[in-house]
């Protein structure tokens, strides 16, 4: 179960409690009957390095974008002809 954090705007008491996704959230504080609000912070997890794309688990070869063909010049140049 997530644990959730509220503070009380009349009287500033502040604490968290664990509740089901499907449960309401508080609205009364406990300790003076006050308007709660529910706290938002950051994310604890954070997923870094690898392990975590369809492709980082795979083993074997690796697809590799082929290099672009070089651009011949067709036999022509632009260099004068020697006489």
């Amino acid at each position: 179960m997530p644990t959730y954090a509220y503070t009380c705007t009349a009287c500033g008491h502040s604490f968290d409690i664990q509740q089901s996704f499907s449960d309401d959230a508080l609205t009364v504080c406990p300790e003076c009957s006050g308007r709660l609000r529910k706290i938002f912070s950051t994310v604890g997890v954070t997923f870094k390095g690898s392990g975590f794309y369809r492709t980082d688990s795979r083993s074997g070869s690796k697809s590799s974008v082929p290099a672009s063909p070089s651009k011949s010049s067709g036999g022509s140049s632009s260099a004068p002809a020697a006489s």
